[in-house]
């Protein structure tokens, strides 16, 4: 419905554009004025999406030359009349073509590629690196090959993220619950990918939650190499989502300054920044989305303690809703040993996740064990079969439940 609707858009603006000529009593020179005024316009909000982000330099410089072409073909059509026995072709001709071109690459494009579709930056791989080179990269493949690397290694982060992303494509562009765990995973078990970092930020985005998207995505930028490939792309994400929440962009120079730093200097900035907000918070304790943010960034930082300490700050300015409980929920939970019971502070925390989410798994394996230590071996049962009932088959803690299962039996 979207693309239909751009489609109607785009003929119309075609069509407002071509109206002076089909003005055959106009005069040559005022058609001339009237298209050097739209191609004015027109070049001047293609400088103002370079400058902005909007459009990559060579989109720009791509749409610059066929504006000048038309210009130039609009000041020679000036220079003489066209012969009385093609008028009428000239005068039809080009309105047609500028109509049907539009429509005719409209529809092959909604034909073979997919509109909703975001920017995958982790997901092209040198063609080398494939089994066939000749076979695009697809998401049905990415999801074929991850899933292929986690049968024979589940806990690998990099199939992790990867399958993951191919969720994320697969839903066209839409992080999933799915993608969500996947990725969580990812994280979990190498606090730097990349991939799995810029994907749990655009959930979050999507979540409504853009200053916590920003923020990991900053962390990310600051981590990263000065010459990854993301780059680009995860700044003009972060530009976009900052200017679409009315948050500050990073200037230019703040970010060239990050980069410039060494790994070492690079965490230590983070860090700085992180403890920047942290003292401006303890002088304005009323800021509750800058306890989330802070929050969130303790999280990114594996600072779990921390984290779980500022979630609790801003669930007392306002109750948080059920994807930031999960998130206070992890918080706790990571602090915890191998077969550890959770404290009651965070079993509190799980009991409202529960609440506001039945079958959410974190809460029912945890409080399955928080349950089982306190004796209460029927709802311990009770909240494990219903994980065990939700896991695929070949979830990895399958079989850990089964055990734990048949121990409260």
């Amino acid at each position: 419905m979207l693309e239909f609707l751009l489609a109607l858009l785009t003929t119309a603006t075609v069509g407002a554009l071509l109206v002076p000529l089909l003005r055959t009593t106009a005069r040559r020179t005022e058609r001339l004025d009237s298209a050097l005024a739209i191609y004015r316009d027109q070049l001047a909000e293609i400088e103002r999406t370079r400058a902005d982000g909007t459009v990559s330099e060579a989109d720009a410089a791509a749409a610059r030359i066929e504006v000048e072409r038309r210009i130039l073909t609009a000041a020679n059509a000036s220079d003489a009349a066209a012969p009385r026995d093609s008028a009428t072709l000239h005068r039809f001709l080009p309105p047609a073509l500028a109509l049907l071109i539009p429509l005719l690459a409209l529809g092959v494009y909604l034909n073979v590629g997919r509109p909703g579709l975001p920017a995958a930056p982790f997901a092209s791989r040198p063609a080398g690196e494939h089994p066939n080179s000749n076979q695009p990269m697809t998401a049905e493949r990415m999801l074929a090959e991850a899933r292929a690397r986690l049968a024979e290694n589940p806990d690998d982060p990099e199939a992790l993220a990867e399958l993951g992303e191919a969720l994320v494509l697969e839903a066209d562009g839409t992080v999933t619950p799915a993608a969500v765990e996947a990725l969580t995973r990812a994280l979990a078990k190498r606090p730097d990918n990349p991939r799995a970092a810029y994907y749990l930020g655009l959930h979050e985005a999507q979540s409504g939650d853009s200053k916590a998207a920003v923020a990991r995505w900053q962390a990310l930028e600051a981590a990263s190499p000065p010459d990854a490939p993301w780059l680009p792309m995860l700044r003009a994400e972060i530009a976009r989502v900052s200017r679409a929440a009315g948050m500050p962009v990073p200037t230019r120079d703040q970010v060239e300054a990050m980069q410039n730093l060494d790994p070492a200097q690079r965490q230590e900035a983070i860090r700085g920044m992180v403890e920047g907000l942290d003292t401006r918070l303890k002088e304005n304790p009323g800021d509750r989305a800058g306890w989330l943010r802070l929050a969130n960034a303790r999280r990114v930082l594996g600072e779990n303690d921390k984290a779980a300490d500022a979630y609790a700050k801003a669930d007392a300015l306002g109750p948080l809703d059920t994807r930031t409980l999960t998130d206070w929920a992890e918080a706790h939970v990571r602090q915890l040993k191998p077969g550890e019971v959770p404290p009651p502070a965070a079993v509190a925390v799980l009991e409202r996740l529960e609440k506001a989410e039945p079958r959410n798994a974190l809460a029912l394996f945890y409080l399955g064990a928080a349950a089982f230590a306190a004796g209460d071996k029927p709802a311990a049962l009770r909240r494990w079969n219903t994980l065990l009932a939700l896991l695929p088959a070949d979830a990895p803690i399958r079989g850990l439940l089964e055990e734990r299962i048949k121990a409260a039996q």
